[in-house]
């Protein structure tokens, strides 16, 4: 079983999805109330450029980028939207900054986890 965490509309939703064949469906239950997840809780060095990573909150494709390089961000302020079980996910500045890489492009399929974006 895979857990996920999705935020749609400002709601947080909590979702187990259990592997293998037939015809599962996912649980979903709502979380407490919480900002939406969507990038690396903590400032971390990277390799590339920017010190904070943007990371996929979950397996989908890159719908739209939202800040270019260069551009100023506030804390929650959307960079990259994805489209995950036909859901628009935002991935969010976790913090004030600078777009320093944006690592994606519009159409590319990424898995949880995945550093989208950079920020320093």
């Amino acid at each position: 079983m895979k857990n996920y965490t999705i935020s749609v509309n400002g709601n947080v939703y909590d979702v187990t999805v259990e592997e293998g064949a037939g015809a599962a469906m996912p649980a979903a239950a709502p979380a407490a109330k919480a900002a939406p997840k969507a990038a690396a809780p903590a400032p971390k060095a990277s390799a590339g450029a920017g010190s904070v990573k943007i990371e996929a909150g979950a397996a989908g494709k890159v719908f739209k980028i939202e800040a270019n390089v260069g551009a100023s961000v506030k804390k929650g302020d959307t960079v990259i939207i994805l489209e995950a079980m036909k859901m628009e996910i935002p991935m969010v500045a976790p913090q004030d900054g600078t777009v320093a890489s944006v690592d994606v492009a519009v159409g590319d399929s990424v898995e949880a986890g995945t550093v989208l974006a950079n920020l320093n």
